[in-house]
């Protein structure tokens, strides 16, 4: 099992990528922790991170695509 953070500041992309999320079932836990977000280096949100890898918003949702 995959570990899944969905890294969000509840824009509408983080939104949009939370309700593909929850479609697919796919369990995840939320992280609206700004402050660690840009500890992250991450400059926009959502961001998605799976095990260790993150990925965009655009790559995300192509990976959800696809499961």
């Amino acid at each position: 099992m995959s570990k899944i953070i969905l890294y969000t500041t509840d824009c509408q992309n983080c939104k949009v990528l939370e309700t593909k999320l929850n479609e697919k079932n796919i369990e995840y836990t939320t992280c609206r922790d700004r402050e660690l977000m840009a500890d992250k280096g991450f400059r926009s949100a959502p961001m998605l991170e799976v095990d260790d890898t993150t990925y965009t918003f655009y790559d995300a949702v192509q990976l959800l695509k696809g499961m």
